[in-house]
């Protein structure tokens, strides 16, 4: 296989969604930036559209990019689609992937990796928000006995009034 063989052709398309449109904009130019940066990554062209305000949204925008890079090995598509989530990939060139094991390996392990530590941040938060919500609960119980005291107390201090 030459040099020319190993090069993988993918399409990308990174989405941002915000305000203002002027920030997407920005956003999506410094995304490309980043990826120009990336080892083993060449950009062959790229295309940022005009923001989009979404329906049904008051002053929120959508904005894409269309980007075609070569890359070096199934290694670095994957950490590049990890590291910048597109929403959506197309390989264009080869037809045919041929893989060695380790490569393979490789690839699959960082994939591994990379899922363990989501599954690792998503655990704290879980943990995080049942703290969270054990004490708002706390304090809205605390709130409300609050409230009911005070309601109780001057009824109680106006009877006595009314009695002198």
């Amino acid at each position: 296989m030459s040099s020319d063989e190993k090069q993988i052709t993918v399409s990308f398309i990174l989405e941002v969604i915000g305000r203002p449109p002027e920030h997407l904009v920005e956003t999506l130019k410094k995304l490309i930036s980043q990826i120009r940066e990336e080892k083993g990554i060449k950009i062959i062209q790229d295309k940022v559209n005009e923001p989009v305000l979404m329906k049904d949204q008051k002053d929120f925008y959508t904005d894409f990019a269309e980007i075609e890079l070569e890359i070096d090995s199934v290694l670095n598509l994957i950490l590049l689609m990890f590291k910048y989530m597109p929403a959506h990939i197309e390989i264009i060139h080869p037809d045919e992937i041929k893989l060695k094991h380790n490569d393979l390996n490789l690839a699959l392990n960082e994939l591994i990796r990379r899922l363990h530590g989501y599954d690792e941040i998503a655990r704290i938060i879980q943990a995080e928000k049942a703290i969270l919500e054990k004490k708002l609960k706390a304090v809205l119980e605390q709130k409300g006995e609050s409230e009911k005291q005070p309601e109780s107390k001057p009824k109680k201090a106006n009877s006595k009034q009314k009695n002198n």
